[in-house]
């Protein structure tokens, strides 16, 4: 059995998560059709306010010590107002590792270690990501969420609200 575990990514290891995050902007540019810049890269423009802001955490998702993906939590939200919330902005594992249930062990860890309300959003034309957060969060809150449309400043598709106070 495979031993999957959520790692704060510290500021000496950013550079590391950059490079993930270029492979993840890779896969992702399938939906959003995004292309690299004059340096031949993606970027991403909010990476370091994970380092400066105290509502944003980044982690490694790690299989046997093995740099497996990534996921970052905020607390933007689109659908939940007036409230905490915490929110799955980025969420990415390699394709290595797809399919093996480690997605979801990571997501569920990440839900266990916030507690309160929730919102993941995913992409309208990423049906992939659709069907995993689907599956998860139906089984992860025994079918109490909400599934609602949402619209970015870029992009529509769908997110999912739930809260876990309660969950043991």
């Amino acid at each position: 059995m495979q031993q999957v575990e959520l790692v704060e990514v510290s500021l000496d290891q950013k550079f590391i998560l950059r490079q993930l995050i270029e492979l993840y902007e890779y896969d992702f540019s399938e939906y959003n059709d995004r292309d690299v810049n004059e340096y031949g890269q993606y970027g991403y423009k909010y990476l370091d306010h994970y380092w400066t802001e105290n509502d944003r955490h980044p982690f490694f998702i790690k299989v046997d010590q093995q740099y497996a993906g990534f996921v970052l939590i905020n607390s933007h939200s689109y659908l939940v107002k007036g409230s905490q919330v915490s929110s799955v902005a980025e969420f990415f594992i390699m394709r290595k590792y797809r399919g093996k249930g480690i997605g979801r062990t990571a997501a569920t860890s990440v839900f266990d270690r916030y507690r309160g309300n929730w919102e993941v959003l995913q992409h309208g034309n990423n049906q992939p990501s659709k069907r995993f957060w689907h599956s998860v969060i139906d089984q992860y809150t025994d079918g109490h969420y909400e599934l609602l449309e949402v619209e970015t400043e870029s992009w529509r598709g769908q997110g999912f609200v739930f809260n876990n106070e309660g969950k043991l």
